[in-house]
């Protein structure tokens, strides 16, 4: 495991270290899991950034087109 010097405002430390306590964690591990959540969305958006270079509208518009013309059930409706 690595060791890293984090420089953090005093009011953004403060802050995380009452949600940390709210949350009934160590400053540690609410530190973990935040850079986790981020490197996660990053790798998330990318993801989909790449998938969406590979794909043809074309092939989208059939996709829509071989789909069955039905009234859309209960709860799924558009407001």
């Amino acid at each position: 495991m690595a060791n890293y010097a984090l420089r953090v405002p005093e009011s953004l430390f403060a802050y995380a270290r009452k949600v940390a306590e709210e949350e009934q964690v160590s400053m540690n591990q609410f530190f973990v899991t935040a850079i986790a959540e981020k490197i996660s969305a990053l790798k998330t958006e990318a993801y989909f950034r790449e998938r969406q270079a590979r794909g043809e509208l074309v092939d989208f518009d059939a996709w829509l087109d071989a789909s069955p013309d039905a009234e859309p059930m209960a709860g799924d409706e558009l407001s």
